[in-house]
C-alpha cells in the first residue's frame, strides 16, 4: 500500500512515498534527498525532485527529503533524521553537500553519501559530475550565430563553472569576431544581482544571453523577452517561455541520473569516488531549436553534438 506522509521540520519538508524492499541485495533501502534551496525554482532543485520521485516511480522506493539545507548544522539534524528513518542512500543535491559529507561520512558506515560536481574520495561517497564545458561550448556555438550586434553574454553564478569556459570557447570557435561578456552573480539565487548585471550587459549590446544560474535564470529570461532579444536556457527546459526568446536549453537530465545511481546502488555496483556524465550517457543535451535559428545552423549543432558523441571529441579539437 502506498503512502504519503508530509511533515514540518524546522522549516524544512520531510516527504516519503510508497513502500518497499529491494529484491537485487535483499535488503531495505530508503533514499534520502537534500536540497539547498526549494523545489520551486523551476531549475537544478527541481530537477532534483524530480530525480527523486523517478526513483519512487520506476524502482518503488521509500523516498524522503529536506529543501533549505545549507548549514553543516541542518545537514547534521538532516542525515540523523534521514538515519532514523531507515535511509541509507543520500543524495546532497549539490557541490556545497560535498565537504560535509566528506567530514560525516565515517560516522555513517551503512550510509553511502552521493554528491555533484564536488572531488571526494572514501568508501562511502561518490561524486557526480556534469560535464558542463561541452553543453557551455555547443550553447556559445549557437549564440555566436544568433547575434546581430556581434556582443553576447554568459550571465554565472560562479566562475569555477566549466560551462563559462565552455560558452566562450565555442563563441570564438563559431565566429572569432563575436565579443563575450561574462559577468559573476556570485549567487546562484540572487536575483536582483543578476537583473542588475543583465541591465549593464544590455546597455552595452549583448543581445543574445547563456543565463548560467538556476536560481536566476527564469527572471533573467523574461527580461530578455521583454526587450525582444534572446536566450538559451540552463539546465532545463525553458522553451515554454518563448519560442522567439529561448534559441534552446542546455538540459542536464538530472532524473535520468539519479535513476541510473539507485538502480547501481541497489546491485551493488555503484562506485565510490569521481563520475564524470555528458552527452554520450544522455544525461546532457540540448532541447528542441527554436524556429527563429535557421535550419543550416541546426544542422551544423546537431552533427557537432553526434560527433562529439561519437568521438569525444568537440569541433575545436582535432578528431
Amino acid at each position: 500500500m502506498k503512502f504519503i506522509r508530509i511533515s514540518l521540520v524546522i522549516l524544512t519538508f520531510l516527504f516519503t512515498i510508497g513502500c518497499s524492499t529491494s529484491t537485487e541485495t535483499n535488503t531495505i533501502t530508503k533514499v534520502g534527498l537534500l536540497l539547498p534551496h526549494n523545489i520551486d525554482d523551476q531549475g537544478w532543485n527541481s530537477k532534483g525532485y524530480e530525480g527523486l520521485l523517478k526513483i519512487h516511480s520506476s524502482l518503488n522506493l521509500d523516498v524522503f527529503y529536506k529543501e533549505e539545507i545549507n548549514s553543516k548544522e541542518k545537514v547534521v539534524q538532516a542525515i540523523d533524521e534521514f538515519v532514523d528513518s531507515g535511509v541509507n542512500l543520500i543524495f546532497g543535491h549539490g557541490h556545497l553537500f560535498a565537504p560535509f559529507f566528506m567530514e560525516l561520512k565515517d560516522d555513517f558506515p551503512n550510509v553511502h553519501f552521493v554528491t555533484f560536481n564536488a572531488d571526494v574520495e572514501g568508501d562511502n561517497i561518490t561524486s557526480l559530475h556534469f560535464e558542463g564545458y561541452s553543453m557551455g561550448f555547443f550553447a556559445g556555438m549557437l549564440a555566436s550565430e544568433m547575434s546581430d550586434s556581434k556582443i553576447v553574454g554568459v550571465l554565472a553564478a560562479f566562475p569555477w563553472q566549466p560551462e563559462v569556459e565552455g560558452f566562450v570557447d565555442g563563441v570564438k570557435f563559431q565566429n572569432a569576431e563575436v565579443e563575450v561578456q561574462v559577468e559573476f552573480v556570485s549567487s546562484w539565487v540572487n536575483v536582483d544581482v543578476a537583473i542588475e548585471l543583465y541591465n549593464r550587459m544590455v546597455n552595452d549590446g549583448v543581445d543574445v544571453f547563456y543565463p548560467a544560474g538556476d536560481g536566476y535564470h527564469v527572471a533573467i529570461i523574461e527580461e530578455v523577452k521583454k526587450h525582444g532579444l534572446y536566450a538559451i536556457g540552463f539546465v532545463g527546459d525553458q522553451s515554454d517561455m518563448g519560442q522567439s526568446t529561448v534559441l534552446t536549453s542546455t538540459i542536464q537530465h538530472v532524473d535520468n541520473l539519479y535513476e541510473l545511481v539507485a538502480e547501481k546502488f541497489l546491485k551493488g555496483e555503484l562506485d565510490t569516488g569521481n563520475k564524470y556524465y555528458d552527452f554520450a550517457e544522455g544525461v546532457i543535451s540540448l532541447g528542441a531549436f527554436s524556429t527563429e535559428v535557421p535550419g543550416e545552423v541546426q544542422i551544423q549543432i546537431n552533427e557537432a553534438i553526434n560527433t562529439y558523441i561519437e568521438t569525444g571529441k568537440l569541433p575545436n579539437e582535432s578528431y
